[in-house]
């Protein structure tokens, strides 16, 4: 069952210590402040926290984590959860409350630090872009998608009533080998469903192709659309393990060169692999990076002059973003990379270079 207003208050106020009142209205920074909308989203910055990622490694989320980002002067915080932690493929509609409790802890965090916390459903019932597959597809079986919609349904009866200042929704993460009619029915039955409970909850659309291509049928709903910098993958992906025969791939540099007439630099990522994205927000959509990044075995040098093209252009158009990850092989902390000398920082190896590169910007 959902939470109600009160007792979600009350649970907040006894784990973390601060009154209810301190969590829906403690003053933000600016950029924060100015009241987001589907067709313009804040220019919020900041990372991927992974504890609830997939349902095998189902962790609460780190107050730390939430203090660093905002020390470091980052506002943002997508939250990409699989439905595994808190309900079965077997069984939808049973929730675990204790571990809802979890993310409404993490909302709480994001309050007290004036981060925004963006909530998504990396695994939503019926899809997930990585393995294992689900037992139904939510492109064709009605159940799938009707349990999605339940889904994001009582998230959005949890969370009525706080600000989208400070919470939004990201519904899919990253939906691929599918049509863009059944995708926009797909998106058009989960913002109803969300609508239903909380008319006025912003809501973030992944684009298709892996988040990569903008859907312009999609802005009649009046969502906002995410996308991604992973591009060119061969440099981003390098030795990657999921990533098929990405050991067998060139050591990468920025520019990159797949070919004596194909190579990629800033001007072409700005051409080819965000123009598409921002002609939509020309059209009435905000746009927002919710991930991007390269893994550690891309050499340090090259992933961050290839990082700071991006950045430029992400500046350059207004869009905020979210570094996969913070902590991990592609963040600042922890990343296990063999060729930066790293940092003791509270209890973590940091890439002070990368941190300080992604502060510009």
């Amino acid at each position: 069952m959902s939470l109600s207003n009160l007792n979600r208050r009350r649970f907040i106020k006894t784990s973390l210590g601060f009154s209810a009142a301190l969590f829906l209205n403690i003053p933000a920074t600016a950029e924060i402040l100015r009241k987001p909308s589907a067709k313009k989203l804040p220019r919020w910055r900041g990372f991927n926290l992974l504890e609830k990622f997939n349902g095998a490694n189902n962790q609460p989320f780190q107050e730390a984590d939430f203090q660093m980002m905002a020390d470091w002067g980052f506002d943002f915080a997508r939250l990409p959860m699989s439905y595994h932690c808190w309900a079965r493929p077997d069984n939808w509609l049973q929730l675990n409350e204790s571990v809802l409790q979890e993310v409404d802890q993490a909302v709480a965090y994001g309050d007290k630090h004036k981060v925004h916390v963006n909530l998504n459903l990396h695994r939503i019932p019926g899809y997930c872009v990585n393995p294992p597959a689900e037992p139904l597809n939510l492109w064709q079986d009605e159940k799938a998608l009707d349990a999605a919609a339940f889904h994001w349904q009582h998230l959005a009866k949890r969370y009525k009533g706080i600000s989208n200042k400070k919470v939004s929704f990201d519904l899919i993460n990253e939906p691929a080998n599918v049509a863009e009619a059944d995708y926009v029915r797909v998106v058009t039955r989960l913002v109803e469903a969300i609508r239903a409970a909380d008319p006025k909850r912003l809501i973030i659309a992944d684009g298709m192709q892996y988040g990569t291509k903008p859907v312009f049928s999609l802005v009649p709903l009046k969502v906002g659309q995410s996308t991604r910098g992973y591009g060119p993958f061969q440099l981003t992906h390098y030795k990657a393990s999921w990533a098929a025969g990405s050991d067998t791939w060139p050591v990468p540099a920025w520019p990159y060169q797949q070919g004596a007439n194909n190579i990629w630099d800033k001007a072409r990522l700005k051409n080819e692999t965000y123009a598409p994205w921002k002609k939509l927000a020309g059209q009435g959509a905000g746009v927002h990076v919710g991930e991007w990044g390269a893994y550690n075995k891309t050499p340090h040098a090259v992933a961050l002059a290839w990082m700071k093209d991006n950045l430029e252009i992400y500046k350059e158009n207004g869009w905020g973003w979210s570094l996969w990850n913070l902590r991990g092989a592609f963040g600042v902390l922890d990343s296990a990379r063999a060729d930066v000398t790293y940092e003791d920082y509270q209890g973590h190896q940091l890439d002070r270079q990368m941190l300080d590169l992604l502060r510009a910007y």
